[in-house]
């Protein structure tokens, strides 16, 4: 049935009755040869681009190709492109660059044709282009890389070039062809993408900042990943170039928009800037800049993150006097700081002098520097050098004296000229004698009551009633017991026991002192007044085995440490009153039932004991 519409023409018929490809490759082929008798190429490409089995896709390229049928034969491939699947990839990527050499090929045959037809009002031209165009961007994914690139270099297409490098995403080529355009703006604009490499950056910004200054840092200043550092090399080489005076310094600006807003630290970033600074005709942005301490605040940290000998040298080749006298003073050179100083203001020297503060005689150096410069430079008269060099010395607050500033004066100065100053020195020294002697006298008043104190506590005595009881063990203090007859270590008077008597009017027996405070104080505290009180009984046994032998009459070695021990003992156990001091408000934390009673305590609770023979009687109120 096919067969018949096809034989009349009717190919639309022919194609709605067909069963397979093959037959519809016929009716294809039939349409095709038709279009192609009638020189209707263009026509006849769209379908032999349909055809799959007939005819091979050799055979239907050279038809188009014996007839030189450029256009013809694009249109052929463009079509066929449209019918093949994605899985065939290698045909789609070969007639993809087929069709891109036949472009360029007809792009040229315009220009060799017409002169004019890189004018915009040659529409041919401009929609040849645009349709190229819109086939590279639809073909981006399928063509080779390399060979397209290759062709388009070839044929100097460099304008589609740059333009499938952007679709591929070869951003260096594209921002290579805008820098030798000398269109700084477009290649800034390529840097912005988010997905172009900061490393290209660094890499273009000395060529981008020589073609644009301005442009090239505030695309800076807008891209925050940036490492500054790495911009190094092309600020330098910007700001190796000669600037007009009033032109507004871009690498200057980029570097303290790091250093203020950014709070950038680097070392790097902070002496360039310092170097700039340096080199202006205006030294206050230079001293701004070294009196800002960018690391206060920080723990730990340093104050400033420039290198301040390398700031030194380059001040003292630019000649910035004042900024090295505040380098000198920053590192505590403050001698080389005023000798500087001297040289481009006295004024300054002086506040550099009284900025040292805990070093009296450095500064009373310092301030004689400025006194010997300023006697030196005075070309007035002698009578009125010498009438200066005296207001000189009330500037410094009393610090520097007349006969300080003496040697710097000649020989044969008249006496005169300082009679005032002198007597003004003298009575200053009288008046130190003065203050001295009466100091003298003070301290020898001190003494003397210090002496007396000592004599009266040597005969300082208590008395106590023979009535007075032990405060620990309640038994009189003045009576005889078997246990206190002999307490070992202490001199017993009479048959009495040691005992101790505090200020505070309480009485304790030596012993019943020791163990009380030896059960109320620490553990180490213990052991240490039980370890004295051994020492102290084992002295005692060899002190009285030593008399037993017969040599009493010669003195006892042994004496001394005892008296030592004892000495020690009495200062762990009677330093102040149990009663009174400190061992009692120590007792206040302590609980009232100690844990080694808390057995006894627990024997003490009272507990319910319900029998079932009793009965509970509930009381009506």
């Amino acid at each position: 049935m096919w067969k018949v519409y096809l034989d009349l023409k009717e190919y639309a018929a022919a194609l709605a009755n067909c069963r397979d490809a093959l037959q519809r490759d016929q009716v294809y082929l039939v349409q095709a040869e038709a279009a192609f008798a009638a020189k209707e190429f263009l026509r006849a490409a769209s379908f032999y681009a349909k055809i799959n089995y007939v005819l091979s896709f050799e055979e239907i390229s050279l038809k188009f190709i014996s007839i030189s049928e450029q256009d013809a034969l694009r249109t052929f491939l463009l079509r066929k492109l449209d019918n093949l699947s994605k899985d065939e990839k290698c045909q789609i990527t070969m007639i993809s660059t087929w069709a891109t050499e036949l472009y360029l090929d007809k792009i040229n045959r315009l220009l060799l044709e017409d002169d004019s037809a890189l004018d915009s009002n040659n529409t041919e031209y401009q929609s040849l282009i645009k349709e190229f165009r819109a086939f590279l961007s639809d073909c981006k994914d399928v063509l080779d890389e390399a060979t397209t690139m290759k062709l388009l270099e070839s044929y100097g297409r460099v304008d589609e070039l740059v333009f499938f490098a952007s679709l591929k995403e070869q951003y260096e080529i594209v921002l290579h062809h805008y820098i030798q355009q000398g269109e700084a703006k477009k290649a800034l604009q390529v840097l912005q993408k988010p997905n172009v490499s900061t490393e290209l950056q660094y890499k273009f910004a000395p060529d981008l900042i020589m073609l644009d200054a301005y442009e090239t840092v505030e695309s800076w200043m807008t891209t925050k990943s940036l490492n500054p550092r790495k911009l190094i090399p092309a600020m330098m080489r910007y700001s190796s170039e000669p600037h007009a005076k009033n032109e507004t310094h871009e690498v200057i600006k980029y570097l303290e928009y790091c250093v203020h807003r950014l709070q950038n630290e680097d070392p790097g970033v902070h002496n360039l800037l310092l170097s700039l600074y340096a080199k202006k005709e205006d030294e206050n942005a230079l001293l701004r800049f070294l009196e800002c301490k960018f690391g206060k605040g920080q723990p730990g940290g340093p104050e400033f993150f420039y290198d301040p000998k390398y700031a030194l040298r380059l001040c003292l080749k630019e000649k910035r006097m004042r900024a090295c006298v505040h380098i000198y003073s920053m590192m505590s050179m403050h001698e080389e700081a005023v000798a500087l100083a001297l040289q481009v203001d006295p004024e300054l020297a002086m506040a550099e002098a009284d900025k040292v503060e805990d070093d009296e005689d450095l500064r009373k150096k310092l301030w004689l520097m400025i006194a010997k410069h300023v006697i030196e430079q005075e070309k007035g008269t002698k009578r009125e050098n010498i009438r200066k060099a005296i207001a000189f010395l009330k500037e410094t607050d009393g610090l520097l004296k007349i006969e300080d500033i003496l040697p710097f004066f000649p020989d044969f100065a008249l006496i005169d000229d300082f009679k005032e100053a002198i007597c003004s020195s003298l009575e200053d020294y009288n008046e130190q004698i003065e203050k001295l002697k009466q100091e003298m006298n003070d301290a020898t008043c001190g003494a003397d009551n210090i002496r007396n104190d000592i004599s009266a506590l040597a005969q300082r005595y208590t008395v106590i009633d023979r009535d007075e009881e032990c405060g620990v063990c309640r038994r009189k203090i003045l009576n005889v017991g078997g246990d206190y007859r002999m307490t070992r270590g202490y001199m017993a008077v009479g048959p009495m026991a040691p005992f101790y008597v505090f200020p505070c009017g309480h009485a304790f027996h030596a012993q019943c002192l020791i163990a009380h405070v030896t059960r109320c104080t620490n553990q180490a505290q213990a052991e240490y007044i039980l370890d004295l009180q051994k020492q102290l009984t084992l002295l005692c046994a060899e002190s009285k085995n030593v008399s037993n032998g017969g040599l009493s009459e010669e003195p006892l070695v042994s004496v001394t440490p005892m008296h030592k021990i004892r000495s020690q003992l009495d200062d762990a156990v009677a330093s102040d009153c149990p009663f009174c001091g400190d061992l009692m408000i120590q007792e206040i934390s302590l609980p009232f039932i100690p844990p080694e009673e808390a057995e006894e305590s627990e024997s003490w609770e009272i507990k319910p004991h319900n029998h079932p023979s009793q009965r509970s009687l509930s009381l009506a109120v």
